[in-house]
C-alpha cells in the first residue's frame, strides 16, 4: 500500500512510465513568462523616469565593433528559454530549473532598481532583418537594466540545463552557438562589459542555490565551534561588500572582484551555519560542483593558498605505516614523488588538484577548522583499510594534514595497533607527525569513535 499522497504518487508514476512532465512545464513557461515581461519591464520603465540615470564603462569598450547579425543570436535566447522548460524527464528537475530562472530574474531586477544603469553609447542603425530585429526589441527594451546582464545570468542557466541533455558534436554546437550569445550582448551594443561578469556570477549563484542533487548530507547539527566561524565569514562577507562599494569610485573592476569575495564569503558562512559541507559540493571523487567552483572561486583560491603558507616550511608527508602518509593536499608532483596511488581527501573546501591517470580519489568532506564526526571517522577508516589491504600507497590528506587527516590517521592507527584509549592512539600518531594540531575536543572525538566502533579486539574481548 502506498504511502505517498496522491499527487506525489501519480508523479512517480508518470516518471516510472518516462512520461515527462508536459503540462507543468506549459504551466509554468506561462507564468515564468508573464513574471519575466512584468518585471522587467518595470524596472526598465522605473529607470527611464529617473533625471539621470549613471552609465559604467571602459573606454576601450568603444572599440568593441557594432555587429548587427549578431542580433540573431541574442534574439534565440528567448526560444531557448522556452525550450528548456521541456527538458526534464521528472517534476523534481523541472521545478529546479525554473526556481533557479526565477532567483536570476529577482536577482537582477532588484539590482536594476536599486542601482540603475544605462547604456551610453549610440547605437549605428541596421539594415535588413537585423533591423527589424533590433526595432522589435527596441520596442519594449529601453537603454537601462544593465548590470547584471540577465541575458548573461540566464545564458549561464541554459547553458547547464541543455549541456545537461547534449553528448558529442551537438555539445560543441551547443557550446559555440552559446558563446555566441554571450559575445553578442557586447556586438549588439546592448551591454558594457562589466554588465557580463556581473551577469555570469549571478547566474552561477542561482545554479550553486538550487542543486540538481547534494552530494552528501545537506543539513548537519550546528555547533558552538560552526556558529562561531560562521559568524566570522560572516564578518569578513560584510567587510568585502563595505571595501566593495568604497572602490566603484576608483576601480570598477576592483570593486567586482571585492563584491565576488563578499559572496563567496556569505555563502561560507552559510555552509558553518547549516554545518553542511555538502553544500561545498564536492564530490566522493574529490570532483566540485561546476557552480561551486565559480561562486566560491575567491574563497577556493584563499583556501588553497592558506595551505601552502602554513606548510611552506614543512611541506612533505609523514609515513606512519608501510605504504601510508599523512599530507597536506597534494598535487601530481607530490603524488609522484611518494609514489603514491592512492588519495583519502578530508577536506570538505578544496576541489581535487590530482589528475594522474588511474589514481584512486575518495573524499570524505569534513569542515575546516572542525573535529570529524564518528561517522565521518568511520567512513575514512573503512577506505583506508579497504585500500591497505590492497597494498595501495596511500596519501591522506586535508588542507595542512595536521588535523582532520591526522585525527583519521590516529583511528586508523588504533584500530590496526588495537589501541582503546585516544590518548595512546594520538600517542602513535605524534610518534611519526610531530607536527599535528589536536587537542581536547579531538581526543574527545577519538575517544567517542573507539567506543561507538571499537578495535576488532575490543569487539571480541580480548
Amino acid at each position: 500500500m502506498s504511502t505517498l499522497p496522491a499527487g506525489a504518487a501519480e508523479a512517480a508514476a508518470a516518471a516510472s512510465r518516462g512520461e515527462r512532465p508536459w503540462r507543468l512545464a506549459c504551466l509554468l513557461l506561462a507564468l515564468a513568462g508573464a513574471f519575466f515581461f512584468s518585471s522587467y519591464g518595470f524596472a526598465n520603465w522605473l529607470a527611464s523616469q529617473r533625471a539621470q540615470v549613471p552609465s559604467v564603462y571602459f573606454g576601450w569598450e568603444r572599440g568593441i565593433p557594432f555587429l548587427p547579425w549578431t542580433i540573431i543570436p541574442y534574439w534565440s535566447i528567448d526560444l531557448l528559454y522556452g525550450i528548456s522548460f521541456f527538458l526534464w524527464r521528472t517534476r523534481a528537475a523541472l521545478v529546479v530549473h525554473v526556481r533557479r530562472l526565477v532567483l536570476a530574474q529577482l536577482v537582477s531586477v532588484a539590482c536594476f532598481i536599486a542601482f540603475p544603469l544605462r547604456f551610453s553609447f549610440e547605437r549605428p542603425q541596421a539594415e535588413g532583418l537585423p533591423g527589424q530585429l533590433f526595432a522589435l526589441l527596441g520596442g519594449f527594451d529601453l537603454p537601462f537594466n544593465q548590470a547584471p546582464s540577465l541575458h548573461i545570468s540566464l545564458l549561464v542557466i541554459l547553458w547547464v540545463a541543455y549541456a545537461a541533455h547534449l553528448r558529442g558534436g551537438w555539445r560543441w554546437l551547443l557550446h559555440g552557438w552559446f558563446a555566441l550569445i554571450g559575445v553578442s550582448v557586447l556586438t549588439t551594443w546592448q551591454h558594457h562589459v562589466i554588465d557580463v561578469p556581473t551577469g555570469a556570477l549571478a547566474g552561477w549563484l542561482c545554479v550553486y542555490l538550487f542543486p540538481m542533487r547534494l552530494p552528501g548530507v545537506a543539513m548537519g547539527v550546528p555547533d558552538a565551534r560552526t556558529r562561531q566561524l560562521s559568524r566570522r565569514y560572516g564578518i569578513g562577507a560584510v567587510m568585502a561588500l563595505l571595501c566593495a562599494v568604497l572602490a566603484v569610485g576608483a576601480s570598477v573592476m576592483l570593486a567586482f572582484l571585492l563584491l565576488w569575495a563578499a559572496l563567496a564569503l556569505a555563502c561560507v558562512a552559510r555552509i558553518y551555519a547549516l554545518a553542511a559541507p555538502a553544500w561545498f559540493q564536492k564530490h566522493a571523487d574529490g570532483t566540485m560542483a561546476q557552480a561551486a567552483c565559480w561562486v566560491l572561486a575567491p574563497y577556493l583560491l584563499g583556501a588553497f593558498l592558506n595551505s601552502r603558507w602554513w606548510t611552506r616550511r614543512a611541506p612533505q608527508a609523514s609515513r606512519i605505516a608501510d605504504g601510508v602518509w599523512v599530507g597536506r593536499f597534494p598535487t601530481d608532483a607530490e603524488l609522484r614523488a611518494l609514489g603514491a596511488d592512492a588519495v583519502l581527501d578530508l577536506s570538505a573546501e578544496l576541489p581535487r588538484a590530482a589528475t594522474e591517470p588511474g589514481l584512486a580519489y575518495r573524499c570524505v568532506p569534513v569542515l575546516d577548522l572542525t573535529v570529524p564526526t564518528a561517522q565521518q571517522l568511520e567512513q575514512a577508516v573503512a577506505q583506508l583499510d579497504a585500500w591497505h589491504a590492497q597494498a595501495r600507497r596511500i596519501l591522506v590528506s586535508c588542507a595542512l594534514g595536521y588535523s582532520r587527516s591526522a585525527l583519521v590517521a590516529a583511528a586508523w592507527m588504533a584500530r590496526r595497533q588495537g589501541l582503546r584509549g585516544a590518548p595512546a592512539a594520538l600517542a602513535a600518531l605524534r610518534a611519526h607527525r610531530p607536527a599535528v594540531v589536536l587537542g581536547r575536543e579531538h581526543a574527545e572525538a577519538l575517544q567517542a569513535w573507539l567506543d561507538q566502533y571499537p578495535t576488532p579486539e575490543a569487539a571480541d574481548g580480548h
